[in-house]
């Protein structure tokens, strides 16, 4: 069976790399899905999105919030370049409720009100929550 040699990273660190069946990623595009043969593309991350990668050896889906960034396909390689980027499992949940609720009150910091909550929102989403 073929495979995506996938790589998810951030300017911290290496968030995921893996083979992969699928990957699916919100571009502002629209949504991307990518299996292995797909022609070679890049694309420019939704910030404050999920990308969801299907492992190859059939363990459960890695899902991820992501800042903006970039992608690239090619030869079956994917590179996922973030700003931010956080596996769902890593996602501390009460801090991004806690960033969601400043996002919704006006209180992001420094980042515009919209990409404070699409951020926290994604974050939750990573981690299987509805947001």
């Amino acid at each position: 069976m073929a495979t995506l040699k996938v790589g998810l990273v951030s300017p911290e660190r290496e968030v995921w790399s893996g083979e992969a069946a699928q990957v699916v990623a919100q571009t502002i595009e629209g949504q991307l899905g990518i299996l292995p043969g797909h022609a070679p593309v890049l694309g420019v991350l939704l910030d404050g999105s999920v990308v969801k990668v299907t492992p190859a050896d059939g363990s459960a889906e890695i899902v991820a919030m992501v800042g903006s960034g970039f992608f690239s396909v090619a030869s079956d390689e994917v590179s996922i370049l973030a700003e931010q980027a956080e596996v769902g499992d890593d996602v501390d949940v009460e801090a991004a409720r806690r960033a969601l609720d400043a996002a919704l009150a006006g209180d992001g910091g420094d980042e515009a009100p919209t990409v404070a909550e699409r951020r926290a929102r994604a974050r939750l989403r990573a981690a299987g929550l509805d947001a």
